[in-house]
């Protein structure tokens, strides 16, 4: 056992088991609410975007609890994420009491991290004997790169600002 095995699973367990719960949360909460709020963001259509943030979530968040495929976990986090961040968060500050990005960001820099430093011992991937191959800075780029680029294609393709915030801006 090692302090940094120990630490790398705490933090894996932390984040992934939080992501997945909001993942459950969204199910349990009824995903046709979910679709007619992710509508209202100008994420469209809602109800396939409700059901791939949810079910994105809960993926992304055990992948990462369980160490197996984190690089890609950690690539689903800054995704989901960085949507979040820009389709919600963005314009209220950074505080989360305000509905600021502080959350978004905080679970994005650990997987980046994570993406860095790789799974640890204590991992699916290091049983299977891929954790070394996807950490450093392959892993940095996957989780941090990939996540960006797949946030900007979901962001491109889908979103579309309701004519409110539009208009604010102009």
């Amino acid at each position: 056992m090692t302090e940094f095995d120990l630490a790398l699973t705490i933090l894996r367990s932390a984040a992934g088991l939080t992501l997945a719960a909001h993942g459950v949360n969204k199910i349990k909460g009824g995903l046709d609410g979910v679709a007619r709020w992710f509508d209202s963001t100008g994420m469209r259509p809602g109800k396939v975007h409700a059901r791939l943030a949810a079910f994105g979530e809960i993926l992304a968040g055990l992948l990462l609890t369980t160490g197996f495929l984190t690089t890609f976990a950690c690539l689903g986090f800054v995704g989901l994420m960085t949507v979040a961040a820009v389709t919600v968060h963005a314009e209220k500050g950074f505080f989360i009491l305000d509905e600021g990005w502080e959350y978004v960001f905080i679970l994005s820099v650990i997987a980046i991290t994570i993406g860095l430093l790789g799974p640890g011992d204590w991992s699916l991937d290091a049983a299977v004997g891929i954790d070394e191959d996807l950490d450093g800075f392959v892993g940095l780029a996957i989780a941090g790169g990939g996540g960006i680029v797949a946030a900007i294609g979901i962001l491109t393709a889908f979103y579309r600002p309701p004519k409110a915030a539009a208009e604010s801006k102009a």
